[in-house]
């Protein structure tokens, strides 16, 4: 069971501290536990509720009305809000997958992951629901709300999907572009690489993927004896400013005859002048004009 303070319910619901503490005393709608200094705790469950209750109150629903539902009735209707309106669907789908993360309930995530492929096929189940729900699982890191093993359970399920959907691809024909896939030694969370592996594979490319924690130098030994057309890595975690650069600038000189290209929130640190051959992709938008193999207009 975890411990988020009201800063934290703030943040992971974008709704004021202020104003949760209005909604606790006027309407009752949490009931939080105390620490020893009078501060506020919430719980697992509380999470769950004022997410659900965040949402209805962003869709039009006033806190009065909403407070005098039951939880369940709350539950329910924020189900029912979601199918009503399928623009905020995915919204529903990315909270139910963060309460199962936070419950350790596997058949909850994968009954969620599986009605969302069912409603939006696997690209667009990626895009507007899978990688929102890794944004937000990225906040519950920043504020230490989530813990590893929370990570690591629902990750394993996620990549598990993303397996058998690439496996399920055609294999590429002879002829077509070959891409190395890596990621660099320190990063190890591959879900945004098997991604970009499912789509390159789906648009007819050869896609060869070694997978984390990759050095250079294993990535030369295996240019210097297959042929490669493209280099693509994607960087997620906080690296040191130095390390950054020095990734940039040696994998450039060390493959000065490949286009490399770079995507993830930590690409656009990488501050030094970067070689002619590396490319950065700075937004969805890029790296899925990139996934498609299309030329940006």
């Amino acid at each position: 069971m975890n411990n988020f303070t009201i800063k934290d319910i703030e943040s992971l619901t974008g709704i004021k501290a202020h104003t949760i503490r209005i909604w606790e005393q006027r309407y009752k709608l949490l009931r939080p536990k105390r620490k020893d200094t009078n501060h506020r705790v919430y719980d697992n469950v509380d999470l769950k509720h004022i997410m659900r209750i965040a949402y209805l109150y962003r869709h039009g629903y006033k806190i009065s009305r909403i407070a005098g539902m039951s939880d369940e009735e709350i539950r329910q209707l924020s189900l029912e809000e979601g199918g009503q309106k399928g623009l905020h669907l995915h919204q529903v789908y990315v909270n139910q997958l963060v309460e199962a993360m936070i419950d350790f309930d596997q058949v909850k995530f994968e009954k969620v992951f599986h009605n969302v492929l069912l409603r939006m096929g696997f690209e667009q189940c990626m895009l507007k629901v899978i990688y929102p729900y890794l944004e937000r699982v990225g906040l519950l890191w920043l504020v230490d709300c989530v813990i590893p093993a929370q990570e690591h359970f629902a990750s394993n399920i996620i990549r598990k999907k993303l397996m058998a959907a690439i496996d399920g691809l055609d294999i590429p024909t002879l002829g077509t572009e070959r891409f190395l896939l890596f990621l660099p030694e320190g990063e190890y969370r591959d879900i945004p690489l098997l991604f970009v592996t499912y789509m390159l594979k789906k648009h007819g490319c050869t896609v060869v993927s070694f997978g984390s924690n990759v050095s250079l130098e294993d990535l030369r030994f295996y240019t210097d004896r297959k042929p490669v057309d493209h280099i693509y890595t994607h960087l997620i975690s906080n690296f040191p400013q130095k390390t950054l650069d020095t990734f940039a600038k040696n994998i450039g000189q060390l493959f000065p005859n490949i286009p490399v290209t770079v995507s993830g929130p930590q690409a656009a640190r990488i501050t030094q002048p970067v070689p002619d051959n590396i490319k950065m992709l700075l937004s969805m938008e890029e790296l899925l004009l990139f996934a498609r193999r299309k030329s940006a207009s």
